[in-house]
């Protein structure tokens, strides 16, 4: 896994997977997000899997307010362990859940 800055956001990639990104945004001071890649069906994907558990930004990231807790840990362990097989699993229906 590399550890880099993309458009100044904390950025992890892998080989097979996709870019995940994780940052706040002054338009929304109360929240941060982890952003996938848009155009990927990830986050299309958790919203099936997982429905409203989380809450999302259209096809692009799962939102979550500063002064919450998340507690669907284990759900987000596997929301970014597709991302991070993205590459392997794209083909696959609901990306191998």
């Amino acid at each position: 896994m590399e550890e880099t800055l993309k458009w100044g956001e904390p950025s992890y990639l892998v080989k097979k997977g996709s870019t995940i990104r994780i940052d706040w945004k002054s338009k929304a001071p109360n929240q941060y997000a982890i952003y996938f890649k848009c155009t990927s069906s990830l986050v299309e994907t958790f919203k099936v899997i997982f429905g409203d558990l989380f809450k999302y930004e259209k096809t692009r990231a799962i939102v979550f307010e500063l002064d919450e807790q998340v507690v669907a840990t284990e759900e987000l362990k596997i929301c970014i362990a597709m991302a991070l097989q993205y590459h392997n699993l794209k083909n696959k229906l609901l990306l191998g859940y």
